[in-house]
């Protein structure tokens, strides 16, 4: 058994792997342009032909996808050995026997497997880093791996303070104490969107949001909700923190997209080139 496994199984860790393989049931060609579309935005091209893109913590293996799609060659890990299986799967069916896209188990936090890897155009960590347990040593260990000039995409859940420790309590006890999900569940699924199901009653367009929600980088409402209320470990930053931390490493900011309640807000950083400064 794998240590992720182990934690899993120990209700130190949750199976993100577990969520992402019933998330793919819900895969379509919408979801995969939706998520070529974020990158795109995010990253300012049209495509990323010629780019090394490494996929830190590839989850459902959607994103390694949407960069393969638009041109790049792919490299993904994670540290969740039903998410590799995941990523594999994706890889098999739309790019079978492909050499320019390889996937693989380990850990951001190991600077032996992390020394292994290629160098990158982009490295893209979305919403994973939070997870590791030891965030800013993660947030760290990437920065090696960015070509110079090349650009860094991660995004962090959003620091709240006060609500954010509580949440910190709820994933833990999710994680720990199998008989309470159902309830956390259900207290998660009201918290995120009982407001915005509430507005769109009124605005006479029942579920509007629900129903329009993979227009949002090609997620899904309900695993998005599971993986919120069963993401642990759980750390936050806020921007301004990940804003230093990046500029006394030498990167500049190219991109924010700030929440102001939980979820995430994304950032794409640029590596200087410091041979040309």
């Amino acid at each position: 058994m794998t240590e992720a496994a182990l934690e899993i199984n120990e209700g130190e860790r949750f199976s993100f792997g577990g969520n992402w393989k019933r998330f793919l049931t819900t895969l379509d060609d919408q979801r995969i342009a939706e998520a070529m579309l974020s990158l795109q935005q995010m990253l300012e091209v049209q495509d990323l032909k010629g780019k090394q893109f490494l996929d830190i913590g590839s989850g459902s293996g959607l994103f390694s996808l949407a960069a393969r799609r638009l041109g790049a060659h792919v490299e993904s890990f994670d540290y969740d050995t039903q998410s590799v299986a995941c990523t594999n799967y994706l890889r098999d069916r739309y790019f079978a026997n492909d050499p320019h896209w390889t996937v693989k188990q380990g850990s951001v936090l190991d600077k032996d497997f992390m020394g292994s890897l290629e160098k990158a155009d982009i490295v893209y960590s979305w919403g994973v880093l939070h997870h590791t347990g030891a965030m800013w040593e993660a947030l760290e260990n990437v920065t090696p791996l960015v070509k110079p000039d090349g650009k860094l995409f991660i995004a962090i859940y959003n620091d709240q303070g006060g609500k954010s420790r509580r949440w910190h309590h709820i994933k833990k006890a999710y994680n720990k104490y199998a008989f309470m999900r159902p309830l956390l569940l259900t207290y998660g699924l009201f918290s995120a969107w009982t407001l915005a199901c509430i507005k769109d009653f009124m605005n006479g367009k029942p579920f509007k949001t629900w129903l329009s929600y993979k227009q949002d980088r090609g997620m899904s409402p309900w695993y998005d909700v599971v993986d919120w209320i069963g993401g642990y470990p759980f750390e936050v930053a806020t921007p301004d923190a990940l804003f230093e931390f990046y500029k006394a490493r030498g990167f500049t900011l190219t991109k924010i997209v700030t929440r102001q309640g939980y979820g995430c807000n994304e950032f794409v950083f640029a590596k200087n080139d410091l041979r040309t400064i």
